[in-house]
């Protein structure tokens, strides 16, 4: 594995390293982002974030919330896969947001990136809904990703005021213990706002994404709409993707 570019930054180490074709992006010696351009899908977390999209028709998902951007893989698969009209996307560091659009190309006609503090964006955010939201916050602790802003009844209020009726929030949890013991999953008035809520996982990860979304589904109608799709269908038969899917009672 190459180094590409590494700096240190207000003791903060960043690096760019590839493999091959893929780029990687490192704070800390902890992995934020990986893209390979000649392949959209990473095999990894950032795959699951966005798999739930499929749970809705096309054209159903517009406008897009990604808070916590990294080096912008997230921003990269929703422009291609999804052609959405508006996609936003906070990070409070502005290295990544400038390792993202040199290295990554996390830039595009549907793209804006906002250098933001998540917390802080959200509550002075006067703008539309959106329809789906994505938070995929996490910060350095030692040499361990750990969630920046724990999902408490706070947190998830804050989000849902800029979600709509009937739209999709995705979230990155550390562990599948994290994402049950969250307010998203415990809390009644939390429960009541969604239809239909799922865990994703992947054999490559211990990270659980979690899915709620406003409407009734179920994930045979999730696999189907992605067989549909040539690029997702294809990524799944070859096991470019896996994953695993259960619903929450």
């Amino acid at each position: 594995m190459a180094i590409l570019w590494q700096k240190t930054i207000a003791e903060n180490h960043y690096e760019i390293r590839s493999a091959g074709r893929t780029r990687r992006l490192y704070t800390n010696g902890v992995c934020h982002s990986e893209f390979n351009p000649a392949q959209i899908f990473t095999g990894s977390v950032w795959d699951l974030l966005i798999l739930p999209a499929w749970f809705y028709r096309p054209g159903d998902i517009r406008r897009i919330l990604v808070l916590g951007v990294g080096g912008g893989v997230v921003l990269r698969q929703l422009e291609r896969l999804l052609a959405a009209e508006e996609i936003i996307g906070i990070e409070s560091d502005a290295v990544h947001l400038y390792l993202g659009e040199k290295f990554f190309g996390n830039a595009g006609p549907a793209i804006r990136c906002v250098r933001a503090e998540a917390r802080e964006w959200l509550r002075g955010y006067r703008g539309g809904a959106f329809d789906m939201i994505i938070d995929d916050l996490f910060v350095n602790e030692g040499d361990e990703p750990v969630r920046a802003i724990p999902v408490d009844g706070g947190w998830a209020e804050l989000l849902l005021r800029h979600l709509r009726p009937g739209g999709l929030l995705t979230v990155n949890f550390a562990s599948r213990g994290e994402m049950l013991s969250s307010a998203l999953v415990t809390a009644d008035h939390f429960r009541r706002r969604f239809r239909s809520r799922f865990r994703l996982t992947t054999p490559r990860l211990d990270n659980c994404v979690g899915a709620f979304t406003g409407i009734n589904t179920g994930s045979r109608a999730l696999r189907s709409r992605i067989l549909g799709s040539p690029d997702l269908g294809r990524a799944v038969r070859t096991g470019r993707i896996r994953y695993r899917i259960r619903q929450l009672k």
